[in-house]
């Protein structure tokens, strides 16, 4: 069986694995001669994936060569950073390579593109490959898209991520948070409100719909319903208002009246109440 190519022709630097062992092009390489891409978008490295991986390199060898290309003494990987880490832990001092001379550009295109086809980036890590290849690559929306075989607006959500708080990104790249809770959460307008909301929807471990549900409550009302003339006009109140909403993490309304008022703190169920109480009560 023939392995897909992956990323942007891959397949025409790369040997099929399993494919007649023609050594044209191939050496071996010491594995400490070889460092990973700086720009490479995974961060994270299942141990155990790895684990695995080196166990079958003990057993078999590495069937399918790195990609790299030279840089000074040394080689720069373009493809195959699992197999190089893998290695190591198997005990391998040298591995195959195939160096291929491409600028640094293409370099860049072809290891995000075949670690993004690879699908075992996180939504936060693909979101950043994306983004790197918007920026540093020069492609359009419309052309990753369609190198990639996805709709733009299936780009443009995963982008989006990269607005949220670094806080939110890791409780997504940490699977406490999807992407679908992410998206819900940059309905709000700040990053210190979309922080005390995160730490709501974990800690009640609502669903997407419950958490959307949750951020439409949080949002300001576009109309009041009062009929006596109570909304709130000076600045200073408005920035008290806000200062307030960011603190408890809900909606609160300051109520005029006279030279007083009154303060209403939003909440949506017993466990919302209990963690307002210890936020009042500093319990």
């Amino acid at each position: 069986m023939k392995r897909p190519a992956l990323g942007k022709g891959l397949g025409a630097l790369i040997p099929e694995a399993g494919a007649e062992r023609e050594h044209r092009g191939i050496i071996f390489s010491g594995v400490e001669d070889i460092f990973p891409n700086p720009d490479q978008p995974r961060n994270r490295f299942d141990q155990e994936g790895l684990e695995s991986l080196a166990e079958t390199i003990r057993k078999r060898g590495i069937l399918q060569p790195l990609l790299v290309r030279r840089k000074g003494e040394k080689y720069e990987l373009i493809a195959g950073e699992r197999r190089l880490r893998a290695a190591k832990i198997a005990g391998l001092e040298k591995v195959p390579i195939i160096v291929n001379e491409v600028d640094t550009s293409d370099s860049l295109e072809i290891s995000l593109l075949e670690n993004i086809q690879r699908e075992d980036l996180n939504p936060v890590e693909e979101a950043r490959a994306y983004k790197v290849l918007l920026d540093r690559v020069g492609l359009t929306q419309e052309e990753l898209a369609k190198k990639l075989g996805k709709d733009r607006s299936s780009l443009t959500n995963s982008l989006r991520l990269l607005n949220l708080p670094k806080a939110v990104q890791k409780d997504i790249e940490n699977g406490l948070l999807t992407p679908g809770h992410g998206r819900a959460l940059l309905a709000l307008p700040e990053g210190d409100m979309q922080l005390k909301a995160s730490h709501v929807i974990k800690s009640r471990k609502l669903s997407v719909r419950e958490t959307e549900a949750y951020i439409k409550r949080l949002q300001p009302e576009s109309t009041q319903k009062d009929k006596k003339p109570q909304r709130i006009e000076e600045p200073e109140f408005m920035s008290v208002q806000d200062e307030l909403c960011k603190y408890y993490g809900t909606q609160v309304k300051i109520l005029r009246r006279g030279k007083g008022g009154r303060i209403q703190i939003d909440f949506y169920s017993w466990e919302d109440l209990d963690r307002l109480y210890s936020l009042l009560t500093r319990q």
